[in-house]
């Protein structure tokens, strides 16, 4: 049986093929049989290849995910609060909030091709993306609406909370379509987003114009829709992860992507906040 999940396809039993859920605890699971070297198995018993570093469970998950969101608001805290805003314009402090988002991308796409996960790579990642959302955070909060922040982190917590109840209530159910168009929406979106970006640089406008306007409060409502969506396709990793004990290194593999999201849909809703005003809701 194979899983819908595309990120199970690299876990391998020795023999080859994926590992399939089973009914059974994995304390209690039959392995498959190793080739056995003289001295190594004095006893002809069925193994579990993932024994020795253990299955992942949920737990591990949730620790890990603490981990990392932990040391991204460290990192954000810090920013916040050591590194100076630039009052008299923005331009200075967005560099060094480009400078951190463009170093923790970079790490995000090492993570992303190795073959194992990296703890430290994880980390690195988290406390530079801490960096990129403490410095825009505060910028955004003293020269365009203060107090938005809090908005943010409340809204952002908000449609985390709504989709793990969605998610576990079966009213979001992930299939391999579901993953499809999610992907390529997700893809399309950030292809757009680039480019409206480029062109903000380039002619020191509004860009393309997705980010303003009636225009960025329907790209905003996409973007926090889209990231959402992909909060429930974590959720499915790590519910796919756990029912085909996978290695229990891959806790650090879902709370990267967990805490990745998360960054994504803070800056979705941050942006969304800032286009919305008291004159548009009353």
């Amino acid at each position: 049986m194979r899983s819908t999940n595309p990120v199970l396809s690299r876990w391998k039993s020795p023999g080859g093929r994926g590992f399939e859920p089973e009914r059974e605890p994995v304390a209690v699971r039959a392995g498959v049989n190793l080739r056995k070297e003289s001295g190594t198995h004095p006893h002809d018993r069925p193994y579990d290849p993932r024994a020795a570093g253990g299955a992942m469970t949920m737990d591990d998950v949730v620790v890990r995910t603490g981990i990392t969101l932990g040391v991204a608001v460290l990192g954000a805290v810090l920013s916040w609060i050591l590194l100076p805003v630039d009052r008299a314009g923005i331009g200075g402090t967005y560099a060094i909030a480009g400078a951190a988002a463009l170093t923790a991308f970079a790490a995000a796409v090492i993570q992303t091709f190795l073959s194992r996960p990296s703890p430290a790579l994880i980390l690195t990642y988290a406390a530079l993306e801490g960096v990129f959302l403490g410095v825009l955070s505060n910028t955004v909060s003293t020269h365009l609406s203060p107090g938005v922040v809090v908005q943010a982190v409340l809204g952002t917590m908000s449609v985390f909370a709504a989709v793990l109840i969605a998610y576990r209530l079966r009213l979001i159910r992930v299939t391999r379509r579901f993953y499809g168009f999610a992907t390529a929406a997700a893809l399309g979106f950030l292809l757009l987003m680039a480019a409206n970006l480029l062109f903000s640089t380039l002619t020191d406008g509004p860009g393309l114009g997705f980010r303003s306007g009636v225009p960025g409060l329907l790209f905003g409502i996409l973007g926090v829709a889209l990231a959402a969506a992909f909060l429930a396709l974590h959720f499915k990793q790590v519910e796919d992860g756990i029912a085909y004990g996978a290695p229990r290194a891959e806790s650090w593999t879902a709370a990267f992507g967990l805490a990745l999201t998360l960054v994504w849909l803070y800056v979705e809703t941050l942006n969304l906040l800032t286009l919305v005003t008291e004159e548009d809701v009353f």
